[in-house]
């Protein structure tokens, strides 16, 4: 018993390790979330973004929960990520948190709604939202035309920007400049795997998730990793010999929380939530906790039109 246990770990440990040695084959062949159009980012533009945004909110006191469709009477089910800080991971104690879930849970807190979290993986967490697996999905997810065309979206409550990860003596340090014959990594279905796809037109090594294409740079399987600047910084160690070489790639964009297309009356009542907590300064709290030295665009606001950020 006690040898067969012994093989049983020592041939997982095997294939663990497989696994990281061979994610770049096993990724580069999945072609099924790679590429929306060529233009990957068109509508997230602040601009094309403005055109969504509501010009106010529902009354939180006007709010019917009843109405919401939720899985769970009086629960907001999340689906997220476990291992993209500083906006959505696991902490050592084993709780969902991180920027994007610290504000659900406020916004929760606004509406009446306890907030539970399930973990998934991002290439199916909007299908799955749209299909009600879950109620919601928080996941820093860019607005683009092409995703609004799944699923719905609610007001931003953040904004997203590309960076570029490679080793620190890499001879390549912006992402204009990458080339077909790299291999370059993206976590499969978020903006980044459009961008290279698309409007790069280069074929992406796609991982399942932050940690595992992070693995494939410090490991060298990868050239370079293209990925939402506030994953990579809260994923790069120096001590790793890795960097962040770009921080500012293509447009900056907001980040909205999913919802299923036909769930408005969800959409309504999140947007009130957040209008709720821009103004009680819990957005602002959370911002300076999560993110200290960055500025916020000119210009930008979370929330709807009519919301309003106290002043310091």
């Amino acid at each position: 018993m006690t040898s067969r246990r012994f093989r049983g770990r020592a041939l997982a440990a095997v294939a663990a390790s497989l696994a990281l040695m061979l994610g770049v084959a096993a990724c580069s062949s999945d072609n099924s979330s790679g590429g929306t159009g060529e233009n990957a980012l068109e509508g997230s533009d602040l601009a094309s973004t403005d055109k969504y945004t509501t010009a106010d909110v529902t009354p939180l006191d006007q709010i019917d929960k009843s109405k919401l469709g939720l899985i769970k009477p009086d629960t907001l089910y999340v689906g997220t990520l476990s291992d993209a800080p500083p906006n959505i991971f696991i902490d050592a104690s084993g709780n969902f948190t991180g920027f994007d879930n610290e504000l659900l849970k406020a916004i929760g807190g606004k509406l009446g709604l306890k907030v539970e979290f399930a973990a998934t993986e991002f290439a199916s967490l909007l299908a799955s939202v749209n299909n009600k697996v879950y109620d919601a999905g928080s996941s820093s997810i860019s607005t683009t035309d092409a995703r609004r065309q799944n699923v719905g979206f609610t007001n931003g409550y953040d904004f997203g920007e590309m960076a570029l990860v490679a080793k620190t003596d890499s001879p390549t340090t912006k992402i204009a400049d990458l080339k077909a014959d790299q291999r370059i990594a993206v976590v499969q279905g978020t903006v980044q795997d459009d961008y290279v796809t698309n409007t790069l037109g280069i074929e992406p090594v796609r991982f399942p998730d932050y940690n595992t294409a992070y693995a494939n740079v410090k490991s060298g399987q990868v050239d370079a990793w293209v990925a939402p600047s506030q994953q990579a910084s809260g994923q790069v160690k120096p001590e790793d010999g890795v960097a962040i070489l770009e921080t500012t790639i293509n447009t900056t964009n907001f980040t909205a929380y999913a919802v299923a297309k036909n769930n408005q009356p969800l959409i309504d009542a999140l947007n009130s939530g957040l209008d709720a907590v821009v103004a009680d300064g819990t957005w602002g709290t959370l911002e300076k906790q999560w993110y200290p030295d960055r500025p916020l665009p000119e210009n930008w606001k979370p929330g709807s039109k009519a919301s309003v950020l106290p002043t310091a």
